[in-house]
């Protein structure tokens, strides 16, 4: 029996649309089978589709499931703010004024409200494994790696590939080489890797890009925030705290901006959503 559900496309890390993140989110997933969330994932064909349920954690104000075209996620960025401004602009109720507490395959993930309306959530911790391997030059198509920082693969539940470079123009001339590049990606296990370089002169400071593979074929994340939030960590963890902003997505002609503050409750990624299409989905 064919049912209606509510459905809304927000686009994320920007305040207008067309130039973030898109993501698609299922508004009451209840019932659903695993089969039927990795079908619809498929069929939006965006980086990301979520899923709403109602929480298990009593603390929780939801649950949402997170799927690529291919796969489960346990944690990702976008889908999470995506996610939260899509239940907030229906009304929900939550159990503490200003934030939300999220629960994902991950745990709980916990996401603060500006006045301004702009989302952030905390960074979860990371697991950092160090990686140098010649590969890294020939995947990405580069010699402009910055060779004072490491190397380093994230995993805070999505593995990112941490990759600095020595400026944001060599960032945005990487042309990855399809078969070293898929090499590169099973050698080290991870879901993608993000170059990252300093710009100058801007309101950012950082250009990142967020490359992995998607149904066999190399692609770009339009603006990451798990890829983000492991950059955030591995800052910290070389003793840096300063708060910064960032740009993605311009290789892809979009606009995507997110801001990285550290405070005595966490690290904060942040940035602005807004819905672009909203209605019912048929299942």
């Amino acid at each position: 029996m064919t049912q209606l559900r509510a459905f809304k496309q927000v686009d994320v890390f920007t305040s207008s649309p067309y130039n973030g993140n898109p993501l698609a989110v299922i508004m009451d997933a209840s019932d659903l089978s695993d089969e039927q969330m990795q079908t619809i994932a498929r069929w939006t064909h965006l980086s990301e589709t979520t899923f709403v349920l109602p929480a298990t954690d009593p603390t929780a104000d939801y649950r949402m499931r997170i799927f690529t075209p291919d796969y489960e996620l346990p944690f990702a960025g976008h889908p999470t703010l995506g996610t939260a401004h899509a239940l907030l602009e229906a009304g929900i109720t939550l159990k503490n004024v200003g934030e939300i507490l999220q629960q994902c395959g991950l745990g709980l993930v916990k996401v603060k409200i500006s006045d301004d309306g702009a989302l952030a959530f905390a960074a979860p911790e990371a697991i950092f494994t160090p990686f140098s391997d010649a590969p890294i030059s020939s995947a990405l198509n580069s010699d402009s790696l910055e060779e004072q920082l490491p190397v380093t693969i994230a995993d805070m539940g999505i593995r990112w590939l941490l990759v600095p470079m020595t400026t944001a123009e060599a960032v945005l001339a990487i042309k990855p080489d399809a078969v070293e590049f898929a090499r590169l990606i099973k050698k080290t296990r991870v879901n993608g890797v993000m170059p990252f370089g300093p710009i100058q002169g801007a309101e950012e400071q950082y250009e990142v890009r967020g490359l992995l593979i998607e149904e066999g074929v190399v692609t770009e994340d339009l603006v990451t925030g798990s890829a983000n939030a492991c950059l955030s960590r591995y800052f910290q963890q070389r003793g840096v705290e300063l708060d910064y902003r960032v740009r993605q997505g311009t290789a892809m002609q979009r606009a995507g901006r997110l801001s990285v503050r550290y405070g005595a409750d966490g690290i904060w990624i942040g940035g602005q959503t807004v819905t672009v299409i909203e209605g019912t989905i048929r299942i």
